[in-house]
């Protein structure tokens, strides 16, 4: 079950963070290697599309072999510079066990359903809740715009939690897709155990280039190999 989560995992990380102008979201994929215990064994892919009314929609995929595999989709509104959360819907397999999650935004009514695995919950909309994926996106708004916030508040199945991102400072990093100048940030958790440093390129307009998890005696990293504007 350690594999799943954290396949499940780099979602989020990039999990932390897409447009060519500095004003206006983009469409793009982008395809990263994944590595388990220090050993490459799947890739992952995220891509984000837009749809009308200022509606978009974030996906991301993993499938390490026939052990595990992940699906996560994350819909949401975008306007000046703000994610506004719709729905989030994320199904994982490992070894022929499932694990299912949906969340929805119901943002005149202000309030968050989820259902995870057939136990529902419900709870106040406020502080506007993103999820794991649509998160990354605001956080990258946000740096582009000299607007990082103290914390980012994410909705989980039972749940919203404040989690914040300290920056580490500047690190040169060398991927398949070349060698970037990035910043090194480092994502808070509550477990002493866990933590997540992540590196985004401001070249491509603060994408998460490589990604270092460690969760006890496991870790896993994502590392970039291509990236395209669409």
């Amino acid at each position: 079950m350690r594999l799943q989560k954290l396949i499940k995992s780099t979602l989020f990380i990039g999990s932390a963070l897409l447009s060519i102008h500095t004003f206006a979201l983009t469409p793009f994929q982008a395809t990263y290697q994944f590595s388990y215990n220090g050993h490459n064994i799947s890739t992952a892919t995220r891509s984000l599309q837009s749809l009308e009314n200022n509606r978009w929609v974030y996906k991301f995929s993993a499938k390490a072999g026939i052990l595990a595999s992940a699906n996560e989709t994350s819909q949401f509104t975008f306007n000046n510079q703000n994610v506004t959360s719709n729905s989030f819907t994320r199904a994982t397999k490992y070894l022929g066990m499932s694990d299912a999650l949906t969340i929805n935004f119901n943002q005149s009514e202000k309030k968050v359903s989820t259902n995870k695995d057939g136990t529902s919950r419900s709870f106040k909309l406020e502080n506007n809740p993103l999820d794991e994926l649509n998160a990354e996106i605001q956080i990258r708004e946000d740096l582009k715009n000299n607007h990082l916030k103290p914390v980012y508040y994410i909705t989980d199945a039972k749940g919203i939690d404040a989690r914040k991102f300290i920056n580490l400072g500047e690190e040169t990093i060398k991927t398949q897709y070349g060698t970037f100048k990035t910043m090194k940030f480092k994502l808070e958790h509550n477990k002493p155990e866990r933590n997540t440093l992540f590196w985004l390129a401001p070249e491509l307009d603060y994408l998460p280039v490589k990604v270092a998890h460690n969760d006890g005696s496991n870790s896993y990293g994502i590392s970039l190999i291509n990236y395209k504007w669409q």
